[in-house]
């Protein structure tokens, strides 16, 4: 399937992203509703995700995007291949990250990963990042005991304010306070595997839900 071509950087404060999503019935999306669920903020193409479900079996995949026709390409492709443990929205995380997390059962949200968000460097555009916290506060209401938030990035400004957002938050520790030099996930991003090709370093870090 040929890749679609879409803007790189989508603005979540537009009015057309302001509607919170609807999320659907897991029974009729997931062949096993009640599996663990791995939740991948700001997903992109879903590669990555894709790789994930086809490896984990028992895990449920859950991607968010906010980019519409990269939501309804990597879909197109889950439903040639068949898999019935993943699944992508098209939304905004920033106002539909609660209806999203309350339509599953407390317990059920066990990993999350957020990976090379949008950088918006400049300093008036700095509200638009991806990693807010208020959804930091969400993700320590929804995510299970003992679950944990995975974040990387090539930037090392945008990796060190997510991982703010997350010390600034008592529902969370962080299990390494050095950059991690490897990554615990058995799948790399695109954007991971480009990063290292060309020699530059990529910040990771991992945070355990107490």
């Amino acid at each position: 399937m040929a890749k679609v071509r879409v803007r790189q950087h989508v603005n979540p404060l537009s009015q057309k992203y302001q509607t919170p999503v609807t999320p659907p019935n897991w029974s009729e999306i997931y062949n096993k509703p009640n599996q663990p669920l791995h939740l991948d903020i700001g997903c992109a193409r879903g590669e990555f995700l894709l790789k994930m479900a086809t490896l984990e079996p028992d895990w449920n995949f859950l991607g968010l995007e906010i980019r519409e026709p990269l939501v309804k390409d990597a879909n197109q492709l889950v439903s040639e291949l068949g898999l019935k443990n993943i699944h992508y929205l098209f939304c905004n995380v920033n106002n539909s990250l609660v209806p999203i997390l309350e339509s599953f059962p407390q317990g059920i949200l066990q990993r999350v990963t957020i990976q090379f968000p949008d950088p918006w460097f400049k300093k008036r555009q700095m509200k638009r990042r991806l990693l807010q916290p208020e959804v930091v506060n969400n993700l320590a209401i929804y995510l299970a005991g003992g679950g944990y938030v995975f974040l990387q990035s090539d930037v090392e400004e945008v990796e060190r304010e997510m991982c703010l957002r997350f010390e600034a938050n008592s529902a969370f520790y962080r299990k390494d306070p050095d950059w991690l030099a490897i990554n615990p996930l058995p799948i790399p991003t695109e954007r991971e595997t480009y990063t290292i090709s060309r020699g530059e370093p990529v910040y990771r870090a991992l945070f355990i839900k107490d």
